[in-house]
């Protein structure tokens, strides 16, 4: 494939199966650079596991603006990156966002951004909902304390379909606010999407709750939730 100079390829990967991932992502990964990515351990597995060495440079919500002007400079020098979050498409819930909008005012038309599309939790988690997705609101993760009851109120005002993502330390208290704030209404609880203990149960806040609680063992992994 012809590289573009000063190249920043937006590239997902896989949410858990290693075979998820596309012919097109295979080969940008092989013909970049570098790589950014947020943790390298993560990142390293996916390449070794398709025979990839390339230069890894760490990026992640933590990362001083210098990472930023470091990641700018290797652009202007002609080089391509190629941009990769731990899990699904960089910008949705993790720090690729950042970066993006960084280099589009600190190099404006210099450098090209060129999305290589692929898995993301919430499109898999939607597409085996069973709700309406012709229109939704996604809401990343919720707040880990302050506006976390603000969050699941503005979700129980939302009409359309809602799609959420939460960890395993917080499933248990969120589907206890999403009981109180709208105990009637259908949601899909997914966990561990494309992983073998992959999991999708059903029913209503309180249902599911009582699933998980008299399961203890199934807490863990990461959950999207969708709310019909």
């Amino acid at each position: 494939m012809p590289q573009a100079v000063n190249t920043l390829y937006v590239v997902a990967t896989p949410i858990g199966n290693l075979s998820d991932i596309t012919l097109r992502a295979i080969e940008i990964l092989r013909s970049a650079d570098y790589i950014a990515c947020e943790d390298t351990r993560v990142t390293k597995k996916l390449l070794d596991h398709y025979k990839i060495s390339k230069p890894l440079v760490s990026f992640h919500h933590h990362s001083p603006e210098k990472k930023f002007s470091e990641i700018a400079a290797l652009l202007k020098q002609g080089k391509n990156i190629a941009l990769v979050s731990d899990a699904g498409t960089p910008g949705i819930s993790d720090p690729g966002g950042r970066l993006i909008e960084y280099l589009t005012n600190e190099l404006g038309d210099k450098v090209k951004i060129i999305p290589i599309p692929g898995p993301a939790a919430f499109a898999a988690a939607l597409s085996v909902s069973g709700f309406p997705a012709e229109e939704f609101t996604f809401l990343g993760f919720p707040p880990h304390k302050k506006g976390r009851q603000t969050f699941f109120k503005r979700i129980a005002l939302i009409k359309n379909t809602a799609v959420f993502y939460e960890s395993p330390h917080r499933i248990l208290k969120a589907l206890e606010l999403l009981k109180n704030e709208c105990p009637d209404r259908p949601m899909v609880v997914c966990r561990e999407l494309t992983k073998i203990y992959e999991e999708i149960i059903r029913g209503t806040a309180d249902e599911i709750l009582n699933y998980y609680q008299a399961r203890p063992e199934k807490v863990r992994g990461e959950f999207a939730v969708v709310l019909g």
